[in-house]
Parts: structure tokens; sequence; C-alpha cells
């Protein structure tokens, strides 16, 4: 399941998460982002139960997308305990891959 997160939840779904919290921060005019959107989708229903994984548009929460020092997309973090612990920029599929395999042990 794809959580759609924003600046009225972000703090008790993500921030407050007890499981590591995946967040891609997107725009619906976004090329790059669209293309990840499947690869995201595939991700969330693999390691469901392991890691949150949910979506900032970044156009209709730009004091979140501040706060991370979201300067391109698409750009996506991982949040565990609610700290910032690792990132992702542009459209790289196995990096994220990769990163969902580390970050659900």
């Amino acid at each position: 399941m794809v959580y759609h997160f924003d600046e009225s939840n972000f703090e008790a779904e993500v921030l407050k998460s007890e499981l590591p919290v995946f967040v891609d921060f997107y725009a619906d005019w976004c090329g790059p982002c669209k293309m990840m959107s499947p690869v995201i989708d595939k991700l969330a229903a693999k390691f469901d139960g392991k890691i949150k994984v949910g979506k900032v548009n970044v156009d209709d929460n730009m004091d979140l997308a501040q706060q991370f020092q979201i300067v391109s997309i698409p750009n996506m973090v991982f949040i565990r305990n609610g700290e910032l612990v690792d990132r992702v920029i542009g459209a790289n599929p196995k990096e994220i891959e990769k990163k969902f395999a580390q970050y659900a042990q």
C-alpha cells in the first residue's frame, strides 16, 4: 500500500512511525517521477509490513519539501525513528530496490 503524506499527517504517519518509512517527493508534471511510480508500487507491495511507503506532492506541500531540502525530483528518502537516514535522487530503480532490501531488515 502506498500512503499519501502531507503536512497534516506527516508527523503522525512518518516521524512517529514504528516502521522505517520511504517517502517519494514527487510532482504530477515530473516525467521521471511517473516512471518511478510503478517501481515504488511494486516495492510497497513486496515490503508491506516491513517498510511504510508513501508519497508527498511537492507542489502541494512546499513546507515539507523545504524542510527536507528537496531541490530536484524525484527525491526519495528513508526515515527511521523520525530521522532522515538515506536519500536517493533521480530515477534509479536498482538503487531504490537495494535500499528497500537494506532497510527492511
